[in-house]
């Protein structure tokens, strides 16, 4: 489960940048507003995934409540998704810490 937890954390903040600077500025440069329509519906789909699997994780694995937070305020932030797929890599590699 950590591992479809990094890859939606890491298509979160794919999808994050492709909303922000494909399809905001197809809205509103080339007047193409669906493009926005779709990736924030792609994006909106994986945030919820994103979160159902934070809990998913936070019960398999019991983690701290204290890294559940971190996680999850560290989502609402655009593009730091990043780095919370990178913080999963390093415990797939050492499940120990």
């Amino acid at each position: 489960m950590l591992r479809i937890f990094q890859q939606i954390a890491l298509w979160e903040a794919v999808s994050t940048v492709v909303l922000f600077f494909v399809a905001m500025p197809l809205k509103y440069l080339a007047n193409i507003p669906e493009a926005v329509r779709v990736a924030g519906s792609i994006h909106g789909f994986l945030v919820v995934l994103f979160i159902i699997l934070l809990i998913m994780c936070w019960n398999e694995y019991k983690w701290s409540f204290s890294r559940v937070i971190k996680y999850f305020l560290a989502s609402l932030i655009p593009i730091v998704s990043f780095w919370i797929e990178r913080d999963v890599k390093k415990l797939i590699t050492s499940p120990n810490t």
